[in-house]
């Protein structure tokens, strides 16, 4: 299947350094050292590929992008084609200066991590001493400086009972929006997966709490949930469905159609050093492999909800069932579904494991 037009947005993965070693991080165990990393030129040539392209907007992440000395060249390239910039960031060692010359670039948006609304939670996550500190000063810098900013609140059974406590630090750092992520579980998250499955009562307690903020917040604070696939009825459609309007480039130029797709092994991923962008797009094998409908098995082929949810992700189909094409196991029509619940039981029931921090 062709490309469905030109592709809305990019998650830039600029590299796998970070100064935090969060057990819930969605990169590879298999992390990519700063030796194989694209070059400043190549970044400012996909950059500009991308803008021909019609990409709108481009998420900066990591890892950590700050670490790259070229980040202000990278935003000011996109900032003069006219891309909306995005910042994800973890917020420490990020000093008003550096911001200051961020947004002389051009930069947009700043979403910065938080690992828990605590100094002690904080700190027992990213493993980054005075971390909760510095977060908060980076928030009060972004504001001090007119920039949007979001915080990503990543959700697991280590935090979920500050849910509550997130929405209020959301509102005293005069955040626009907050975004309730549960982890999602691919890369560091899956190799920590029996530590950080919360149990049922804390994800149903959760969701209560964050509808009522929700109306009660209208108009105050934007909300996003990210919900939680284990204990999910019907999976949400993967970055908008496999290669349908958005893209992920990892830092030594491969081009993924979502940020797990290397979990899936037999697929091959063309790189920006081999490939123009948007030949990519249009006609990557990867990307084709699971674009549009045509792939699926029953019961998505015939499911009225495919043009909701696309099939669902990819990348847990295949790491529940060995076969990327299966139903998502988070659908209560797969045949699998009831192996992540009694996986999440069966771990929230536990004591859990120690921690595999992260690495590089």
């Amino acid at each position: 299947m062709a490309a469905p037009g030109p592709p809305i947005g990019i998650l830039a993965e600029l590299t796998h350094r970070c100064p935090l070693q969060c057990p819930y991080c969605s990169n590879p165990v298999a992390l990519l050292k700063a030796n194989t990393e694209l070059s400043t030129e190549t970044w400012v040539d996909v950059f500009t590929q991308a803008a021909d392209l019609g990409v709108l907007q481009v998420h900066m992440s990591g890892g950590e992008p700050t670490l790259r000395r070229d980040l202000e060249e990278l935003v000011r390239t996109l900032s003069e084609r006219r891309v909306y910039t995005n910042l994800i960031t973890a917020g420490v060692n990020l000093s008003l200066e550096r911001l200051s010359k961020l947004k002389e670039a051009g930069l947009d948006h700043v979403q910065l991590s938080v690992q828990g609304t605590t100094a002690e939670v904080t700190e027992l996550i990213g493993k980054h001493k005075n971390g909760f500190a510095e977060k908060m000063q980076t928030a009060k810098h972004v504001r001090a400086l007119g920039l949007p900013l979001t915080v990503n609140a990543p959700i697991h059974r280590h935090n979920i009972h500050q849910v509550a406590d997130f929405i209020e630090l959301a509102l005293s750092l005069d955040a626009d929006r907050l975004e309730i992520a549960n982890v999602q579980y691919y890369g560091w998250a899956y190799l920590n997966r029996a530590a950080l499955l919360p149990a049922l009562k804390d994800v149903e307690r959760q969701v209560e709490i964050v509808e009522n903020a929700r109306e009660r917040l209208k108009g105050v604070l934007n909300i996003d949930f990210v919900t939680p696939d284990y204990y999910a009825d019907y999976p949400k459609p993967c970055m908008g469905g496999w290669a349908q309007d958005a893209f992920v480039i990892v830092p030594d130029g491969k081009v993924l159609p979502c940020h797990a797709a290397q979990t899936i092994t037999g697929l091959r991923f063309d790189r920006v050093v081999e490939k123009p962008l948007a030949e990519i797009w249009e006609a990557s094998a990867a990307f084709e492999k699971y674009r549009g409908f045509e792939w699926m098995t029953e019961p998505c082929k015939s499911c009225p909800r495919r043009e909701l949810d696309r099939g669902g992700c990819r990348c847990q189909a295949f790491a529940v069932t060995g076969d990327a094409a299966q139903t998502d196991p988070a659908c209560i029509l797969s045949p699998h579904h009831d192996k992540l619940r009694n996986v999440a039981e069966t771990a929230s029931a536990n004591t859990p494991d120690a921690f595999s921090y992260r690495r590089i």
